[in-house]
């Protein structure tokens, strides 16, 4: 055979670090704190939801738009936590999870030939997908907290030089994943001013929003007046609602922006689980006290992390929002994260996620002096992760 297999397209692309990782845990019986997904589930009243639809008939294809119930309780939600009016016939479009959406939203807005900015360390399905719709991805690296900067932070000028005239869209992920940087309202608004004057849209992916720890806020960026006309709000019912499996995500757009995402949308995955679509309408309506309860728990569930890894002698950066922690591994004496990740899933018994994957070739020194770590685990998991850390893990000189 001469030709080869694979299409240009996906020829880079190997394994996902998290299956890597995943597979190495379960070899070696390590406490897995690397793929983020809760071992724990989500409401009874949610699932109790899915049920019903499937005993009540809900089974065939749903709208390829979603649901209008599902749409409706997407618009409700938007009303009742941001402020934020929704159409649900003409600015929301359900999808098969975010990941989903954010392939809808580059296929629908961004031509072969076209940039798209995005920060770094990034979720790792927007290299893959800027790739597929053979656009050219411009990083702009956020650092780590120091002296002048509580928080994460990036350049002005290393994002105003990365937007020209071929930059179609910017892609924000706030709260973000795997920094837990919560960007606040002057830096959207510094944002929508550059936007605005480029003419760039903007794909605002806020999977974590009810994910956040004061007195971090999450500000949605379309409720910011420079960024309301110009961006595409891409979210999910799996880490609010600890359902990861049911990948049931939804887009908010302008009307216009909202078609051209639609019309891809249409031939990616046609329509959504319909029964899921109705549990999560379910869902979205849960009292004000259901998010607060689960801001509160992730919050306890990060100091424990936090506490167990400084215990083990690794700097933590406090996160802000999301369920992740990076901590810096320098004084362990690795050449890079992913030989320390290696190591500590054979050695000390402990899955983490080596970030320098989520960097582009320019910036990726940036994080192999780091390992990224998932609390969103039960108490007892946490724990034992943490014991093991204290017990197994040493300096290397």
């Amino acid at each position: 055979m001469s030709r080869s297999v694979s299409s240009q397209r996906v020829s880079r692309f190997g394994t996902t670090v998290f299956s890597e990782f995943s597979a190495l845990a379960q070899k070696h019986g390590a406490v897995n704190l690397g793929q983020g997904f809760p071992d724990f589930d989500g409401p009874d009243a949610v699932k109790e939801a899915a049920q019903r639809a499937i005993r009540e008939g809900v089974n065939q294809y749903a709208i390829t738009t979603g649901a209008r119930d599902l749409r409706v309780a997407i618009a409700e939600h938007a009303a009742r936590f941001y402020g934020q009016t929704v159409d649900p016939d003409t600015m929301v479009t359900v999808t098969s999870g975010a990941t989903e959406a954010i392939l809808d939203v580059l296929l629908g807005l961004v031509d072969p030939g076209d940039e798209v900015v995005a920060f770094e360390p990034f979720y790792d399905s927007y290299d893959a997908n800027i790739t597929f719709v053979g656009a050219t991805p411009r990083w702009v690296p956020l650092r780590p907290p120091d002296a002048a900067h509580a928080q994460w932070w990036f350049d002005w000028e290393e994002l105003r030089a990365a937007i020209g005239p071929r930059t179609r869209l910017l892609i924000l992920n706030t709260p973000h994943n795997p920094t837990g940087k919560v960007f606040t309202r002057e830096e959207l608004e510094r944002i929508g001013a550059l936007c605005a004057e480029h003419d760039v849209k903007v794909l605002s992916d806020e999977v974590y929003e009810h994910i956040t720890f004061a007195p971090a806020r999450h500000v949605r960026p379309a409720t910011v007046p420079s960024l309301a006309d110009r961006t595409v709000t891409v979210s999910s019912g799996g880490k609010s609602f600890s359902l990861t499996g049911w990948k049931v995500g939804w887009i908010i757009a302008p009307p216009a922006l909202r078609d051209a995402i639609q019309r891809a949308h249409q031939f990616v995955t046609f329509a959504t689980a319909s029964p899921l679509q109705a549990a999560m309408a379910a869902a979205l309506r849960l009292p004000d006290a259901y998010f607060s309860d689960l801001a509160a728990a992730y919050l306890a569930r990060r100091e424990r992390l936090m506490a167990g890894l400084r215990e083990a002698g690794l700097k933590a950066y406090l996160p802000d929002g999301s369920y992740f922690i990076l901590a810096d591994i320098a004084g362990f004496g690795f050449a890079d994260d992913v030989a320390f990740c290696r190591h500590l899933v054979s050695e000390v018994g402990v899955a983490a996620i080596p970030p320098s994957v989520f960097y582009g070739p320019e910036h990726r020194h940036l994080g192999q002096g780091l390992a990224r770590f998932a609390f969103c685990k039960t108490d007892a998991v946490l724990d034992e992760a943490s014991r093991r850390l204290r017990a197994n893990l040493t300096p290397r000189r």
